[in-house]
């Protein structure tokens, strides 16, 4: 692809960079910037200059934060005796959509993939375990994806946990079995954090 300007190019080779961005894509990206007022584009870049410099992680749940806590660990009306364990931001984003929920989290940051070369040692198992040796938890929920690796680390927690005495449950099974949490409608999602059940092998 031909640019008639460097700095056309490096914009388009940075955009492209993105997961889901072609080069076409980016492309049509940049060229809209261009005609967008030089203030308005200050303004989006700029946006994101804030977010690298001042984005922080939540100390407890590690989802992402202006500040020490997060505003779910933070919040003094939250459920600090149940934990729902997901695999990231995204997931946690949509139970808070839901207004079911009304315990902590504790993000993974991943699934355990074999195949991918991703271990128990990968994600933030350690720092689950942890938390409930040394904290007053009474209850974990598996909020995992239903494909093989979300019940590849479900079983895997469970292991390390069933012998700890508190109760282990996993969201109901309405979700179908394959589905990626994060794209499941509201009304199904709240309804499976809702109706959990005990977890076993």
């Amino acid at each position: 692809m031909n640019f008639p300007s460097n700095l056309v190019k490096n914009a388009v080779e940075q955009l492209s960079s993105l997961p889901g961005i072609g080069r076409k894509s980016a492309l049509r990206l940049v060229l809209h910037m261009l005609k967008k007022d030089k203030l308005a584009v200050e303004k989006f870049g700029d946006s994101f200059i804030q977010l690298i410099n001042r984005i922080n992680y939540c100390t407890r749940c590690y989802s992402i934060s202006e500040t020490e806590l997060c505003e779910v660990c933070g919040n003094p009306k939250r459920d600090k005796q149940t934990i729902c364990v997901v695999e990231d931001i995204r997931v946690m984003m949509a139970i808070e959509n839901t207004m079911q929920y009304k315990g902590v989290y504790h993000i993974l940051g991943g699934l355990i993939s074999p195949m991918d070369g991703i271990g128990p040692t990968d994600i933030r198992v350690e720092e689950l375990i942890n938390k409930i040796e040394n904290e007053n938890v009474r209850e974990v929920i598996f909020a995992l994806s239903t494909t093989m690796e979300g019940d590849t680390t479900n079983y895997y927690l469970f292991r390390r946990l069933k012998d700890s005495g508190i109760k282990i449950s996993s969201i109901a099974r309405g979700i179908a079995i394959g589905d990626e949490l994060e794209y499941t409608d509201e009304i199904t999602l709240g309804t499976a954090i809702s109706s959990r059940m005990p977890y076993s092998e």
